[in-house]
């Protein structure tokens, strides 16, 4: 699934295209939103938020896209052929110059912009990770909810509502980067713990969103130089059964979560682990 910065990285090649301009066609697939109802409205916003990308018009409109697993955005010139089968076109975006194209993402709505305060999925979202503004003191508040105490770790880290943006790439790199083992239960982890986790989380994100050349890849920096990795640009996301960077162990995976199992990476030995 696409994190927060694949998300920013999205939205950063789309705003040049799509600000300011008017909408002179929009059609997704039936059953769906009425998106011709943003035609002739002007584009005033392309956002990220967590793995939202929201498209704001100066008509009290806006509509939203999770991409999942499998959705990505593309951009063409009026008449440019596309890179995949308009089949799997579930919106398209026309405006002066520019064709926005959303292939294969499950979540495409339209709802006026008022409500997003009160939509059900970006109203239960916690801080953004990505925001230049991000309320720090407030994600580890929603971490420390009772209701979660006795999650894992590893688990509360991907609650988008907790704080956003974070997937399972950043999860696993940002816990062996602190030294957490991901099974430990949120209760036992204090204050100082988590704000390192959120802060290298949070820096992950903005480094690989300003580093990526492409919509897929995930770079982890060196603490120590600032710089890529090499010759892989991750510590152990994808690397089960090869030496840990640190210490030489083997990289462990294990499937982690009830609602929506994800696989996590970690080093037995610098995460202390105990499995």
């Amino acid at each position: 699934m696409p994190e927060g910065d694949t998300l920013a990285r999205i939205a950063a090649g789309l705003r040049p295209h799509l600000t300011g301009r008017t909408v002179t066609a929009a059609r997704a697939p039936v059953p769906g939103p009425r998106v011709e109802r943003v035609v002739g409205a002007t584009i005033t916003e392309v956002v990220a938020i967590g793995k939202n990308l929201l498209i704001r018009l100066d008509n009290g409109l806006e509509l939203r896209t999770h991409l999942r697993m499998r959705g990505t955005w593309h951009r063409y010139r009026p008449g440019e052929p596309w890179r995949r089968a308009p089949g799997r076109a579930v919106l398209v975006l026309e405006v002066p110059g520019a064709v926005a194209v959303c292939f294969d993402a499950p979540v495409v709505e339209l709802f006026e912009t008022r409500t997003e305060a009160i939509h059900p999925s970006l109203g239960r979202l916690g801080p953004d990770l990505l925001a230049v503004d991000v309320d720090v003191d407030e994600a580890r508040r929603r971490l420390r909810d009772p209701a979660r105490a006795g999650t894992e770790i590893g688990v509360a880290l991907l609650d988008q509502r907790a704080l956003a943006g974070i997937g399972n790439v950043v999860k696993s790199e940002t816990l062996f980067i602190e030294r957490v083992d991901p099974f430990a239960r949120v209760a036992v982890i204090d204050d100082p713990a988590l704000d390192r986790l959120i802060a290298t989380a949070r820096r992950i994100l903005v480094e690989s969103a300003a580093l990526r050349r492409g919509p897929e890849r995930v770079t982890t920096l060196d603490p120590a130089t600032r710089r890529p990795l090499a010759p892989e640009p991750l510590w152990v996301y994808r690397r089960a059964g090869r030496p840990c960077r640190r210490c030489g162990t083997l990289i462990r995976a294990a499937q982690q979560g009830a609602d929506l199992p994800r696989t996590t990476y970690w080093c037995p030995q610098c995460q202390d682990s105990g499995r």
